[in-house]
């Protein structure tokens, strides 16, 4: 009996056989999918408007040493705990004094708003103690000065409208002539909303130029973009839903859309691909989707699978501000996949056969040999080329890969301050102001708490004086501030200005001096315990998590997409091949990115003021995405030599046949997606920015230099042997069939 071999067999021809009905079923009722598709677009939307939450930065570090910190001292002293924030003003025609009235009933306007614990009159307020650099609240000259305000809230997850009630209140100082801006949280929340239209744009305009040039069909440039639209929109609208059960960063809806869009476009691009070469063999436009639903849709959900597995991987950093970011992007590439499995089969039938009946130049399909005729291209004798000079290609690869490369040696991660924003933001203009008048240190006090709640009374006067003197001692102060007993008497309470700004490598390196050496050695001997809290503490402890558990992110996915690499192509060497490849494409990302914003070369062309350090969770988001993302490519690639080796046991001969009828598509889909992820380089937040050039530049190495350049030759170098595979390997390995071509030769026999 035809069947009974192996189970195994089975298995794989009802998953093709379900991939195939499914394309032929939607392209033959393209009607009734299309109907479906935008109903379900119209009540996602609806239902994420009236249900959906909001995006926050609002994410809490419990063990983190920040986090316990001001705990303790919300327990000992409320008023001085919560979340603070400044508002700094500044008046150039006279002294702030002369408004002491407007100040007095500014100050007492914002106590009365929800949330606010307290409000500090910088008039009234005590000063720097004679002798050291004034920090503040109010400048030598009188005319700058901050009122910091504390909320029990994270002030940045208060709405919009909560900024009118403070409008109002600092109006009396605005209306004597006082320029008011807001700094800290307050300053995020005053920010414009993002607004990604602008860089969608772009990146759909260099899509459509380059669909068209690539293949010259109008229909077949439109089909990709459009599926990809609808399927990102619907994706969004999930994802809103899904913000009001968890708190997702304010970052996360961009990320998403970015995600989204790249894959979106390659996925409908890889299935339209194989559909037009099916139509050109001949076969009916209904079986020619079902085909490539089969063949080309099996590769879409392998790749669509190792992505979301890739940003999966990020909840093992432990920290749930990654995670949710993973969750984000992984939910419209989720969606990006069932678009190109349903609405891509659903767009083809109801194009039929006029795909290229609109064209700006002869349509071209996978090869630019014609129908059954062999491969003799340029993609063919490119890589006849590589056949010949393997090591040379491979050389200047990894020559090429290592010189990018070089500036990851330096990366600096950190949190990027205010400082850096356009001086659009409110928050940029103050913290410009506070750097002006009070030191760059003033924009991120650290705030030191002693609990000495088990220390007996007649020991804490000594405990008092040891750590003042250890404080006053720290390398990298320009100002300590007397610790002073809460009201309580069980904490002390101090302030560490840096001599640096929040966002220098210095102030993260006092941070680490002051948990690590300067309060361990302080209450030595006692039972008091030390900490430092406040935002650039919690920053810095954010960052520290995050170093440490970048590794680990990185074994998981590399882990992850060498086991699925393995169980696709079944060769050992294969596996470790993409593994390690696709590891040093990602570190030549990260140098350009070290060298364009932490080195500043070519920051300020990109909005970004001065040299900034790289984004904490930076490297370990774009570590998971462009994993995930380079899998699209090595799929789509070695899929087609695995299935041309399969067929003639030829090894440099199937490197050339997979190239010549995949280089086009990759090439294509390559361009499209870096230029989607650049376009975000526009977007005023700088993480944005970083993200968008990171992803864009990752894609573009590895779509070129490793995909087409160093692939062939390493595959050229391994002969046969790439496809090697330990027999109990095997037997453990699960099987997975790429792009169905054995389902499809088997369906063919039947």
């Amino acid at each position: 009996m035809p069947h009974s071999r192996t189970g195994e067999g089975d298995t794989k021809t009802s998953r093709g056989g379900v991939l195939r009905r499914l394309g032929e079923w939607c392209a033959r009722h393209f009607v009734i999918v299309i109907i479906a598709w935008l109903v379900a677009l119209v009540a996602l939307q609806v239902v994420s408007r009236e249900f959906g939450g909001s995006y926050s930065d609002n994410f809490s570090l419990p063990q983190a040493q920040a986090q316990k910190g001001l705990d303790v001292l919300k327990a000992h002293d409320p008023q001085a705990g919560g979340y603070s924030s400044q508002i700094v003003l500044r008046d150039d025609q006279q002294p702030l004094t002369a408004l002491s009235s407007q100040m007095s009933t500014t100050v007492a306007d914002l106590e009365k708003l929800p949330h606010v614990l307290s409000a500090q009159n910088p008039l009234s307020a005590p000063g720097t103690p004679s002798g050291q650099q004034n920090v503040g609240p109010l400048s030598d000259d009188k005319k700058t000065a901050y009122i910091t305000v504390r909320f029990n809230v994270q002030p940045s997850t208060l709405g919009d409208d909560y900024l009118d009630g403070v409008d109002t209140a600092v109006q009396p100082l605005r209306s004597a002539g006082a320029e008011v801006e807001y700094g800290g949280p307050l300053g995020e929340l005053a920010r414009p909303s993002a607004d990604d239209r602008v860089s969608e744009l772009i990146g759909f305009g260099v899509a459509v130029i380059v669909l068209l040039v690539g293949f010259g069909s109008v229909i077949a440039a439109v089909v990709p973009l459009l599926s990809a639209l609808i399927s990102v929109v619907g994706g969004l609208a999930i994802l809103g839903l899904l913000a009001a059960a968890f708190t997702f960063a304010t970052v996360s809806p961009t990320l998403a859309t970015m995600i989204g869009l790249g894959v979106g476009i390659d996925y409908a691009l890889f299935m339209l691909t194989r559909h037009r070469q099916n139509l050109i063999d001949g076969i009916d436009p209904v079986r020619a989707a079902g085909q490539a639903a089969s063949t080309s849709g099996h590769a879409v959900l392998v790749s669509g699978c190792t992505v979301i597995i890739a940003l999966a991987g990020l909840s093992a950093s432990g920290v749930s501000f990654i995670a949710l970011l993973g969750l984000a992007a992984a939910v419209t590439v989720v969606s990006a996949v069932v678009g190109a499995l349903t609405l891509v089969p659903a767009l083809l039938g109801l194009i039929g056969r006029h795909i290229d009946r609109f064209h700006v130049r002869p349509p071209i399909a996978e090869t630019e040999a014609g129908a059954g005729d062999t491969p003799q291209g340029t993609w063919h004798r490119y890589a006849q080329r590589v056949e010949r000079r393997p090591l040379s290609f491979l050389s200047a690869g990894v020559a090429v890969v290592v010189i990018l490369a070089i500036p990851l040696f330096s990366i600096q991660l950190g949190h990027i301050g205010d400082g850096a924003d356009p001086t659009s933001f409110t928050d940029r203009r103050a913290y410009d102001l506070m750097a002006d008048a009070f030191g760059p240190g003033s924009n991120g006090p650290l705030t030191v708490v002693i609990d000495q709640t088990n220390v007996p009374q007649s020991q804490r006067s000594a405990l008092a004086s040891k750590a003042q003197q250890s404080l006053d001692e720290v390398q990298g102060a320009a100002v300590v501030t007397p610790l002073t007993p809460t009201q309580d008497g069980d904490i002390l309470l101090g302030t560490v200005y840096s001599a640096k700004s929040p966002q220098n490598a210095a102030t993260t390196d006092l941070t680490n001096r002051l948990v690590d050496d300067t309060l361990p050695d302080a209450v030595q001997g006692t039972d008091a315990k030390g900490y430092v809290t406040g935002t650039t503490a919690t920053q810095v402890d954010f960052r520290d998590i995050v170093a440490s558990q970048l590794p680990v992110i990185i074994a998981v996915v590399v882990g992850l997409a060498f086991l699925i690499i393995l169980a696709v192509f079944r060769g050992l060497l294969v596996a470790v091949k993409a593994a390690v490849l696709n590891v040093l494409s990602i570190a030549a990302s990260y140098g350009v990115v070290v060298a364009v914003f932490q080195w500043g070369w070519g920051g300020p062309a990109l909005g970004v003021h001065g040299k900034v350090p790289i984004e904490s969770y930076v490297p370990m988001m774009m570590f998971a995405i462009v994993f995930g993302l380079s899998m699209d490519y090595e799929i789509f690639l070695l899929s087609r030599v695995h299935e041309a080796w399969l067929r003639t046991q030829d090894a440099e001969g199937s490197v050339a046949h997979a190239l010549e009828i995949t280089a086009r598509v990759i090439t294509c889909a390559a361009l499209i997606m870096v230029s989607v992820f650049a376009a975000f380089i526009v977007s005023d937040n700088i993480v944005v920015k970083m993200l968008g050039l990171g992803l864009a530049v990752s894609v573009l190495i590895d779509a070129t230099v490793v995909r087409l350049l160093m692939v062939p030759a390493v595959m050229t170098l391994l002969g046969r042997h790439a496809w090697w595979m330990p027999r109990w390997l095997d037997r453990v390995v699960p099987h997975i069939d790429a792009e169905g071509a054995r389902t499809e030769a088997r369906s063919a026999s039947h």
